[in-house]
């Protein structure tokens, strides 16, 4: 009886500690004002104060008035809410495709195929570069492990910088400050790479 006590106590003891009082402490901290915007999601609004997405998931771009994100294997879960049989709208989707990299089929991603039959023809990475004028950057030829990433190196973002100038009819000059102005910086100066949020940059890009 004594030993059932105890392990009756211990449980009480532990789901007080990890059920009350740690998501209460949690919750509480996150309220601080310099938390409060990465407690809701890190949401991002444009100028007339609609959220447009959060800084934490990529979304795709595709015009070339604008800074194309990295490709996704899932395009960032978004889906065609009239073939969402998979129900990405409802739950999201993440994880990159685990295609070795002698697999055939990433090698189609990557370099297209050619097909007599037009609508059996996949274009690759390489080729909607090579048509947009862009150098093959990885960033813009491989897909983030996640395939949710909302950044790309500012090789990636500079490279495409002559195909926005020119939709936009914008001096380059200006392009590059704007990929300065949206650079993140490694994680306490030493952990990871320099990353250009895609979206804050496309924003600060409307905002011209």
């Amino acid at each position: 009886m004594n030993e059932i006590i105890k392990a009756i106590r211990a449980t009480l003891v532990l789901w007080v500690l990890v059920a009350v009082i740690y998501p209460a402490g949690a919750l509480a901290i996150a309220q601080l004002p310099f938390l409060s915007n990465q407690a809701k999601g890190s949401l991002i609004r444009n100028a007339q104060g609609q959220v447009v997405g959060s800084a934490l998931i990529g979304q795709p771009f595709t015009s070339d008035k604008y800074f194309n994100s990295r490709p996704s294997t899932s395009s960032y879960s978004t889906a065609d809410p009239k073939k969402d049989d998979a129900g990405i709208l409802k739950t999201g989707v993440s994880g990159a495709s685990n295609l070795a990299p002698s697999n055939p089929a990433l090698l189609d991603r990557i370099k297209g195929t050619k097909d007599p039959d037009p609508t059996k023809q996949i274009k690759g990475e390489l080729n909607r570069l090579q048509e947009a004028g862009i150098p093959p950057v990885a960033d813009l030829v491989y897909t983030s492990g996640s395939s949710l990433d909302p950044h790309i190196a500012p090789e990636a973002a500079k490279a495409q910088i002559q195909r926005v100038a020119l939709a936009r009819k914008v001096e380059p000059s200006k392009l590059e400050s704007l990929i300065q102005q949206n650079t993140d910086g490694r994680f306490l100066g030493i952990f990871g790479e320099d990353g250009v949020n895609v979206l804050k940059l496309n924003l600060a890009l409307d905002s011209l």
